[in-house]
């Protein structure tokens, strides 16, 4: 799989739009709170570094991908969460807040963990070691499409309130249906080669995004996270950023069958991460009702 126009340039303008429209919703106060209640970005971070690249290590194995595949899932396992997470977090009443820092900070720390996985991984399942040099772009990236929107957002909601209320509905229905639309141009531009690509790594990739979503939800309940924190973590550790382990996998390790995984994984996060938002929903409304 080939990057593209598509990929590279119109994901990120949608998700850019889309940010915008979360910041429109956020105060000062939302990042104060994080900040006075370190114990949610905590458990995010252990589970985003340590124990999802140790479970990827582990699915490889017990499903026996061939080594380039094992090394493709697991620059997936190692790259952090993508923006698409915020939107669903804030669609499925997560802490939008934590969300928003858990990217930043993740993504500012993959700089120094990606190499340190992945060369483990390559060490591991193919036998070599390859360096992949720190990607400061990657930093200026996550600036630039996730906190200017939100800054801006959250500037229009403080001090052009009136504008904001006025943008608030446009701007939800233009995120959601952009997305849609990238997500079908995408499916249309792969039909030839996804059913290939589904049977090759489908099932492990499905399987780790469960995995991820679940963790997430999980590890913050374990250690009495408030619910909205629980769903932040799930949705920001269940939903990684595909484009940045595609643009790894061709780029710089220039190898195209590691590119198979997340960008599978790419297209199903969004079918199960909307499912997961269902469940906890109905979860929530039967503990209600009771």
């Amino acid at each position: 799989m080939q990057e593209s126009v598509l990929s590279t340039v119109g994901l990120p303008i949608a998700l850019a739009i889309i940010m915008l429209g979360l910041g429109l919703h956020l105060r000062v106060d939302d990042f104060k709170r994080v900040l006075t209640h370190p114990k949610a970005m905590l458990v995010g971070l252990l589970c985003q570094m340590l124990l999802l690249p140790a479970v990827c290590y582990f699915l490889c194995k017990a499903m026996n991908l061939t080594p380039a595949l094992a090394v493709g899932m697991m620059l997936l396992a190692a790259s952090p969460g993508g923006t698409t997470a915020n939107l669903y977090s804030y669609l499925f009443k997560g802490d939008v807040a934590l969300n928003i820092s858990l990217t930043a900070i993740n993504s500012a720390l993959a700089i120094l963990t990606i190499p340190l996985i992945v060369n483990f991984a390559l060490e591991s399942f193919m036998g070599e070691t390859q360096y992949i040099p720190l990607q400061f772009k990657k930093v200026l990236e996550v600036i630039v499409i996730v906190l200017l929107p939100v800054a801006l957002g959250m500037w229009m909601k403080a001090k052009k309130p009136e504008l904001a209320l006025k943008m608030d509905k446009p701007v939800k229905i233009a995120s959601a249906l952009i997305l849609l639309l990238l997500v079908l141009l995408i499916l249309m531009r792969e039909r030839e080669l996804l059913w290939q690509y589904f049977q090759a790594v489908g099932a492990a990739t499905l399987l780790f995004n469960l995995i991820s979503l679940l963790t997430g939800y999980f590890a913050g309940k374990m250690v009495r996270l408030p619910e909205e924190q629980n769903r932040a973590i799930a949705f920001e550790i269940g939903i990684h950023n595909g484009t940045l382990a595609i643009y790894l996998a061709l780029a710089v390790l220039h190898n195209s069958e590691m590119s198979i995984p997340p960008a599978v994984y790419s297209l199903i996060m969004f079918f199960t991460a909307a499912l997961f938002g269902w469940w906890l929903n109905r979860k929530s409304n039967i503990v209600q009702s009771n």
